[in-house]
């Protein structure tokens, strides 16, 4: 007889996982098999496609451009997009209904970790209304500033959005620049006033704010409570009825725009795309209009929230594609693909993001290089919007100087590339593009332009070689409550900002638009304006362009000798109160040595602030 001890330990491991196998499958022990019939399985015809048990390919055919709607939900940050997304996913059978459902479509650690909403997802839902079947595309996007670029994107494959509003804390800063994003788009807007569940919930009074801010008349407003579930079933309705059906046809030749896409190691670039026209199914051959390369596609289908293969995908939906892009660079966010030999003209795609904010980027040790190249490789094709140069220092060796769109997309960059790629990194401070005007024909011939932008500080120009320097400049919206107008005003004030209006969208609330410096507000602004106003206070900006400014470049030298990597460019007039507060720091944060160290902020040869770390002596 064959037993496991005569046949050695690794056979007996074979035969153990056997065992194992077969006994799940009911092989050995029909009666401990599991039950074959679901409860996704006994659904009523109309949920026939929820994502509960699917094994079988769902076929698009069946959802012709009129039965399909491409919408995403825009709105401030914490007003509620995830929970009404969750509650969308229930209704349409897309999720199973369980306490557990919270951010479903907030996939990456570093939204759960921080509770917001940094990359916009896709889901195709599912839905039966008056005995149709109707195929309804989700894209669920961030709420904070720096994260607009991802709204833009996602609302390029909408035909309407659902814009959230809070009961309690009313319209806010970025719930106006999503508005206009919208209304610039032409999309189909429908309100929707969130949490009115809430003890101080006051829907009435966000009912007429919508109207007299977005003139939307407020009876179009949807009234929900989306942790509850109350009345969220007539969203779906009204997405069907005020939302147009996407302007596409199946018998054009395909074309299709990529608005985002990840990388998966097995499988490759994973392209998130929106048809425009025609069709596409695994084996067809498709070309990049961006790269002119060919591809044979491996796999389509939709994201149902996972992925979910489909025989086909047709004119009006969107889903995902994948073709053995292998490399990152042959995946450009807003590139349109088309069947081979059957070319057409291109999508308009995207306009480039603007970065705000540069920072230097070095590996902590210089043997990492390569990796660290590798995944920000990786995690700038998931989040384009980042702008990537090379760079090296004396001190930290070679590098990258990044351009983000703000400090929390910095912030957030910085955690994805450790959670996601293992890479420890040594950040420099942001600083924020500058420009400068050449004065001599020389100078206009070597750098071939006559205005050049500085992104480092250590390469800021001398006075000499210039006729004026230019800063950045932003067009910033508060809303706040009007008992804090007062100390708002002061803090702009301070900040060098220009008032340029100021408007009560109801009696208690105020928005004061100002044009702010953009490095007046990059590192602590909003920190000083939550403080000021006990949190109530909403903050946005868009970019307003350059205006000529007096500029001056600090170093920051340590015993006489400066150091590139704490070298800043500030305004003439903030100089003196800038460096102090540079060698106060330095002072508190330097290790004690066995001798003086002079900290000194100069600018050209000129000091202007110092401070001097003393020698301790042991007591004996």
């Amino acid at each position: 007889m064959w037993t496991l001890a005569g046949q050695g330990w690794w056979r007996g491991r074979a035969l153990a996982a056997w065992v194992t196998e077969a006994a799940r499958k009911g092989l050995l022990w029909p009666h401990l098999a599991p039950a074959r019939g679901t409860a996704a399985e006994s659904r009523p015809p109309d949920r026939r496609y929820s994502s509960a048990n699917r094994k079988e390919k769902i076929d698009m055919s069946c959802f012709p451009v009129e039965n399909t709607r491409n919408f995403s939900i825009i709105a401030h940050v914490d007003h509620g997009k995830s929970t009404l997304a969750d509650r969308l996913l229930e209704l349409t059978g897309a999720i199973d209904k369980t306490e557990n459902n919270k951010q479903v479509l907030d996939k990456l650690q570093v939204e759960r970790e921080r509770g917001i909403t940094v990359k916009a997802q896709t889901a195709s839902l599912f839905y039966n209304y008056e005995g149709k079947q109707y195929l309804l595309n989700l894209i669920d996007t961030p709420g904070h500033v720096d994260f607009s670029y991802e709204v833009s994107r996602s609302l390029s494959a909408c035909q309407g959005v659902l814009l959230v509003v809070d009961a309690n804390e009313g319209i806010q800063a970025q719930t106006v620049a999503n508005f206009f994003l919208a209304f610039e788009a032409q999309l189909s807007i429908i309100p929707v006033i969130n949490k009115i569940d809430l003890k101080n919930a006051d829907p009435e009074r966000v009912e007429k704010q919508i109207e007299k801010v977005f003139d939307i008349p407020g009876d179009e407003c949807i009234k929900i409570s989306a942790k509850l579930g109350t009345n969220v079933e007539s969203v779906l309705d009204a997405v069907i009825k005020r939302i147009p059906s996407p302007k596409a046809h199946c018998r054009n030749p395909l074309r299709a725009l990529v608005f985002d896409s990840t990388f998966d190691q097995y499988r490759g670039v994973i392209a998130n795309v929106a048809l425009f026209d025609g069709m596409v199914s695994k084996g067809d051959k498709i070309v990049s209009a961006h790269t002119q390369k060919t591809y044979e596609v491996n796999e389509v289908g939709v994201l149902n929230p996972n992925e979910q293969p489909t025989h086909k995908l047709y004119a009006g939906q969107v889903g995902y594609l994948i073709a053995g892009m292998k490399d990152v660079t042959e995946a450009q966010i807003g590139d349109t693909l088309y069947l081979h030999k059957q070319p057409v003209e291109p999508l308009p795609g995207f306009k480039s993001a603007k970065p705000m904010v540069f920072a230097g980027v070095f590996p902590i040790d210089q043997s990492e290089y390569n990796n660290l190249k590798s995944a920000i490789e990786k995690l700038t094709l998931n989040d384009s919007s980042v702008m990537v140069h090379r760079d090296s220092s004396l001190a930290l060796g070679a590098g990258w100087r990044l351009g983000f769109l703000g400090l929390l997309h910095m912030e957030v960059f910085n955690q994805r590339l450790e959670q996601e790629y293992n890479a420890s990194v040594i950040l420099t401070t942001p600083t924020v593009p500058y420009k400068a005007v050449l004065s001599s024909a020389k100078l206009i011939k070597e750098y071939r332009e006559k205005e050049i932008t500085i992104i480092n500080p250590a390469q800021f120009p001398d006075k000499s070689k210039v006729t004026e320097y230019l800063e950045p400049v932003v067009l910033g919206t508060i809303i706040t409550p009007d008992e804090y107008t007062g100390k708002i005003m002061m803090l702009c004030q301070a900040r060098r900002a220009v008032q340029k209006n100021m408007m009560y969208i109801d009696q208690n609330r105020v928005m004061l638009k100002y044009l702010f410096p953009l490095n007046e507000i990059v590192v602590d602004f909003y920190d000083s304006l939550k403080s000021l106003s006990s949190g109530y206070a909403s903050f946005d900006y868009e970019d307003a362009g350059y205006q000529t400014a007096e500029l001056v470049k600090m170093d920051i030298l340590l015993n006489g000798n400066t150091v590139e990597e704490l070298v800043t460019v500030v305004h003439k007039d903030k100089a003196y109160s800038v460096g102090k507060t540079i060698c106060e720091r330095l002072k508190d944060s330097l290790p004690r040595q066995l001798f003086e160290i002079a900290i000194q902020a100069a600018l050209g040869s000129k000091i202007i602030a110092r401070e001097t770390m003393v020698v301790i002596l042991p007591e004996k």
